[in-house]
C-alpha cells in the first residue's frame, strides 16, 4: 500500500478557518490547476474552466456571495469550478484537429474512428434545440438499441448537466488533493449564490458554478470534530 498517499488523504480536510498570517505561495495553486486539467474526464472534452481568485478584491467580493462563511472570509486563495457545457463544440473540433495532426497518409482505423467520434457522435450527444427532437432522438436510438445489447442511456440536458459536472467534480478533486500534498488546506464549498457569482464573473448563460475551493493554511479552529464515514461494509458490495 502506498503509505504516502494515505498520508495526503488523511491530511486533506475540510478545514474551514484559515490562519489569517500565512499566506498561500502563488506556485502552489499554479501547480494544483495544472495538475487539475489532467484529471479524467468524459470524452476528453474538458468542459470546465477554473477562475483563481489571488486579489484581496477578488476574494473579498466573493465572501458576501459565499453567505459570509468563515472558508470564504479567511481564505488565502480561492478559485471556482466551472462547468462549460456551451463549449461542446469548440471542444469537439479542438479534439478532432488534435487528431488530424497525427495523420500522415491514409488515416488508421483508430483516427478514422476517432474523427467519427468528435465529429459525428458529439454532436449528436450535445446538440439541445428549443423543441426537443435531439432529445427524443437521443432517447428512441438508446431504447431501441438496448432492446438488443448494452446500451449508453442518452437524454437530455438533464444528462448532459451531470456529466459535465461529474467531470468538473474529479478535477476539483485533483486540485484539492495537490493542495494537500503541498501541506495547504482546502475547503469546498456549496454554499453560495450562483447568479450573483456567475455575474461577478462575468460569465456567460451557459456556464455553471461546480464549486467554490478556498485555500489556506488550516487551524484546529476549521475542523470541525472527527471525521466521521459510514462503515466500509455499508458502502462497500463486493460481488
Amino acid at each position: 500500500m502506498n503509505t504516502e498517499f494515505q498520508k495526503i488523504i488523511d491530511f486533506r480536510r475540510s478545514n474551514r478557518s484559515f490562519d489569517p498570517n500565512v499566506p498561500v505561495p502563488e506556485e502552489v495553486i499554479r501547480v494544483s490547476l495544472e495538475r487539475a486539467i489532467l484529471s479524467p474526464n468524459s470524452s476528453n472534452m474538458q468542459l470546465w474552466e477554473f477562475y483563481w481568485l489571488e486579489s484581496k478584491e477578488a476574494i473579498d467580493q466573493m465572501i458576501p456571495l459565499c453567505l459570509g462563511q468563515q472558508a470564504a472570509a479567511t481564505a488565502k486563495q480561492m478559485v471556482v469550478f466551472v462547468t462549460r457545457k456551451d463549449k461542446w463544440r469548440m471542444r469537439a473540433n479542438w479534439n478532432l484537429d488534435r487528431i488530424k495532426e497525427t495523420i500522415v497518409g491514409e488515416p488508421s482505423k483508430m483516427q478514422t474512428n476517432g474523427m467519427k467520434y468528435y465529429g459525428k457522435l458529439m454532436p449528436l450527444i450535445y446538440t439541445n434545440d428549443p423543441f426537443g427532437f435531439m432529445t427524443f432522438i437521443r432517447k428512441s436510438i438508446s431504447f431501441f438499441m438496448g432492446l438488443k445489447k448494452p446500451f449508453p442511456r442518452s437524454g437530455g440536458i438533464a444528462n448532459q448537466r451531470v456529466t459535465v459536472h461529474k467531470s468538473c467534480a474529479l478535477a476539483a478533486q485533483t486540485f484539492m488533493l495537490s493542495v494537500a500534498a503541498e501541506g495547504f488546506h482546502s475547503c469546498p464549498m456549496e454554499g453560495f449564490d450562483e447568479k450573483r457569482v456567475k455575474r461577478a464573473l462575468n460569465l456567460p448563460r451557459g456556464a455553471e458554478i461546480n464549486m467554490i475551493v478556498s485555500v489556506g493554511l488550516g487551524t484546529l479552529a476549521g475542523i470541525w470534530g472527527p471525521r466521521y464515514r459510514v462503515p466500509y461494509e455499508e458502502v462497500v458490495f463486493k460481488k
